[in-house]
C-alpha cells in the first residue's frame, strides 16, 4: 500500500462523526472516551505539600531486605489518611506476609520500580488471596426498578421514586439473567451459573437528577451499552463504600517463589483493586525474583473487579510461575467493572496477558498501546512445553470494550467459548479492535457486531466455521486491513475524549 497515497478513514467513523451514528446495516462504534480516571478528564492531582509518611524513617522498615517488612508497611498503610503520601525509599523489601491499603485519597509511591522492590515470598495458602490488596468496602442498598425500558445509548433512566439518591452518588444498572435474556443469546444451554440472579452490568455516577417529572429521571455520567429492560428486572442500585483517588506508582513488585510451591495455589495476584473508582496505577513492574530462574510472579500480576474509572498506565508484567488451569497466570486482569484504561503497559509470558474474566458486568474498558507477546498455557507443574494462548474476553458477554494502538505478537481473540470456565459462552459485543500490529493472531467471533479496523502484519479471523463462532452471526465487521498505518485518527479513544470535550460534555470541573 503506497504510504504517500494519504491518511484514511473507517466508513464508521467519518470527520463528522457523533454519538450514536450507525450505517444501514445498524452497524456502529461506541463512545469510548469516558474510560480512566475521572473519565480520562483530567490527570491524577500532583502529590506536592502532601503529607509524607516514610516506611523507613518512620516506621523503621528494612530496606535491605534481610528481616520481614510486613508489620512496618502495614502499620504506614494504617497510619496513612485522606490526602497523604506512603513512600516507600529505595531498598528491597522483604514481605513475609501480605498487605492492604484501606484508606481513600492516598498514595503509595516509589522511588522507581528497579529501585523500590517489594518482594512477596508468601506463596503457600493464596487462592483467591493477592500479595498487596488496594480496596474498599462495597455495599448496596435496595434495588430501585427502573420506571421503563432503558435504551442503549441513553444517559437516563426513570424510577418512581429518586428523592433518596444524590448527584455524586455511585449506581449500578443491572438485571436478572433470565431465561429470555439468555435465549435472545441463543446460551440456554450454556448460562446456567447465573441464571435468575440479578447482576450490576454497568458501574455508574449520577449527574442529574429530576423529580419534577413523574417517573423520576435519573442521569448517568455514561451511557448504556445495553437495552436495560423491564422483562429483565432491570434496576438501579445505589452502592457505597468505593475506596477513590489513590495511586501507586513507582514501585516494583516480585511474587515468584518455590516452582512447586507456587502450582498449589490458583488465582492470586501481586497487585489488586478491589471496589475503586478514580485510582491510578502507573510506573510500576514485575521485577526477577533472586534464585527463581528468572521469574518475576508466582501467579498473576493485576487485578481490577468491581471498579470504575481506573487508569493503568506504565506497567509491565512479565514471567509467571504458574500458567496453569484454574485462573492462573493472568497477567492484566479486569473483572465486573466499568470505563477502565489500561495505557502504555506490556505483558510477557503470562497465561492470559490481557484478560477480562468472570461473570457479567465488564464494558467501557480500553486497552491503548499495549503490548502482548508469550501468552502460553501449561497443563501441570511437570509440563515443561506447554501450548500457545492468547490475551482474550474470557467470561459472559464483554460489552462495548476497545482494543487500540497495540502490538500483538501472540493472540487476541473473542469468540463463544461455549461451556468453559463454568459456562462462559459469548464473550464479546460491540467491541472495536483499531489499529493493530505485530506477529500475532486475532480472532474475533463475537457477538452480534463485532469490529476490526485498521491491521498491519496480524492475521485476522473472522469466519463462522467452527464451534467458537456458534450463534456469532454476522460476522464481524472487517476494515482497512493491512492499512493501519494510515489510518486517522490512529487513537479512537483519544480522538472521541477530544470530540466530546469540544462539545462541552466535561463530567468533572476543569483545574484553574
Amino acid at each position: 500500500m503506497d504510504a504517500a497515497a494519504g491518511p484514511v478513514r473507517s466508513a464508521l467513523y467519518p470527520n463528522d462523526w457523533q454519538p450514536g451514528r450507525k450505517d444501514a446495516q445498524g452497524r456502529f462504534l461506541h463512545d469510548f472516551s469516558y474510560a480512566g480516571y475521572r473519565n480520562g478528564e483530567q490527570p491524577f492531582p500532583a502529590l506536592v505539600g502532601r503529607k509524607r509518611i516514610d516506611v523507613v524513617t518512620d516506621f523503621a522498615a528494612d530496606r535491605t531486605g534481610a528481616s520481614d517488612a510486613t508489620r512496618a508497611l502495614q502499620a504506614a498503610l494504617d497510619a496513612a489518611t485522606p490526602g497523604s503520601e506512603v513512600f516507600i525509599p529505595s531498598g528491597q523489601y522483604r514481605i513475609d506476609g501480605l498487605l492492604k491499603l484501606a484508606t481513600s485519597g492516598v498514595a503509595l509511591r516509589g522511588e522507581g520500580a528497579a529501585k523500590s522492590v517489594l518482594r512477596f515470598t508468601k506463596t503457600a495458602a493464596m487462592t483467591d488471596r493477592d500479595h498487596l490488596t488496594i480496596g474498599g468496602a462495597l455495599r448496596s442498598a435496595t434495588l430501585l426498578p427502573l420506571a421503563a425500558d432503558a435504551p442503549a445509548l441513553t444517559h437516563s433512566v426513570t424510577v418512581a421514586d429518586a428523592r433518596g439518591l444524590r448527584v455524586g452518588d455511585d449506581v449500578s444498572v443491572g438485571w436478572v439473567i433470565t431465561p429470555e435474556f439468555v435465549a435472545d443469546h441463543q446460551m440456554t444451554e450454556v448460562w446456567t451459573q447465573f441464571v435468575n440472579q440479578w447482576k450490576p452490568m454497568f458501574r455508574r455516577r449520577i449527574v442529574a437528577i429530576d423529580v419534577t417529572q413523574s417517573p423520576h429521571r435519573v442521569t448517568l455520567d455514561v451511557p448504556l451499552r445495553h437495552p436495560a429492560r423491564l422483562r429483565d428486572q432491570a434496576a438501579l442500585r445505589p452502592e457505597s463504600g468505593y475506596l477513590s483517588d489513590c495511586l501507586v506508582e513507582q514501585l516494583g513488585l516480585t511474587t515468584a517463589g518455590p516452582w512447586d510451591e507456587v502450582w498449589k495455589s490458583q488465582r492470586s495476584h501481586a497487585l489488586a483493586l478491589i471496589g475503586v473508582k478514580d485510582c491510578v496505577v502507573r510506573s510500576v513492574a514485575s521485577v526477577a525474583a533472586a534464585g527463581q530462574g528468572g521469574y518475576h510472579l508466582a501467579n498473576g500480576g493485576l487485578l481490577i473487579r468491581d471498579s470504575q474509572r481506573v487508569t493503568v498506565e506504565r506497567v509491565t508484567l512479565s514471567r509467571a510461575q504458574n500458567r496453569g488451569d484454574g485462573g492462573s497466570g493472568y497477567l492484566f486482569e479486569v473483572s465486573t467493572s466499568s470505563e477502565i484504561l489500561f495505557a502504555d503497559s506490556q505483558a510477557e509470558d503470562g497465561r492470559h496477558n490481557f484478560i477480562q474474566n468472570w461473570d457479567f458486568g465488564c464494558s467501557g474498558v480500553v486497552w491503548q498501546r499495549i503490548a502482548s507477546t508469550g501468552s502460553r498455557a501449561f497443563t501441570s507443574v511437570s509440563d515443561k512445553l506447554g501450548f500457545p494462548a492468547a490475551s482474550e474476553f474470557h467470561h459472559s458477554l464483554a460489552m462495548a470494550n476497545l482494543i487500540e494502538q497495540a502490538r500483538i505478537d501472540d493472540a487476541w481473540q473473542a469468540i463463544n467459548r461455549l461451556y468453559w470456565s463454568s459456562g462462559a459462552g459469548h464473550t464479546a459485543t460491540e467491541t472495536v479492535l483499531w489499529n493493530l500490529t505485530g506477529s500475532g493472531r486475532i480472532l474475533s467471533q463475537q457477538f452480534g457486531h463485532g469490529y476490526i479496523i485498521g491491521t498491519q502484519g496480524v492475521e485476522v479471523l473472522t469466519g463462522l466455521d467452527g464451534i467458537s463462532a456458534r450463534g456469532t452471526a454476522p460476522e464481524d465487521f472487517v476494515e482497512l486491513r493491512d492499512e493501519g498505518a494510515r489510518i486517522d485518527p490512529p487513537s479512537l479513544y483519544d480522538d472521541q475524549l477530544r470530540r466530546r470535550l469540544d462539545r462541552g460534555e466535561r463530567l468533572w470541573p476543569q483545574g484553574p
